[in-house]
């Protein structure tokens, strides 16, 4: 059983900072997935990071700045190279592990339900 007690909720900026951090550090190494972030998308991180950060303060803590529109932008890497619905699939287990190894409460439990969600929609707008 994990030890919950002494893992943060995802409910600060710091927070979400850290998991943006950790979650990327996994699909980095990911075989299947570096590749597309990395040669497909042409991700710088150092721009990405603040991007990704925005955007989850914006579903977790209601804060504005984040004004881009993600649906897009993945259809334009999807007509770069097609992903796969276990493309999406694989992205949420590595999300989900990331959250379960670090943080815990309900903002880590909100977070999970969202990017369900999330890979769910994409797979289904870009019908994989």
């Amino acid at each position: 059983m994990t030890n919950t007690a002494n893992k943060p909720d995802l409910d600060s900026a710091e927070h979400i900072t850290a998991f943006v951090e950790a979650f990327y550090a996994r699909l980095l190494t990911d075989q299947r997935l570096a590749p597309i972030f990395v040669d497909v998308a042409n991700i710088d991180i150092r721009e990405h990071f603040p991007r990704i950060q925005a955007y989850w303060r914006k579903l977790l803590l209601g804060e504005g700045g984040y004004h881009r529109h993600t649906m897009n932008i993945h259809r334009q890497l999807h007509g770069k190279q097609a992903l796969l619905a276990s493309d999406f699939e694989l992205w949420l287990a590595h999300f989900v592990a990331t959250i379960d190894e670090h943080f815990c409460g309900d903002k880590a439990e909100r977070a999970k339900k969202v990017a369900s969600s999330i890979a769910a929609n994409m797979a289904k707008a870009l019908n994989v």
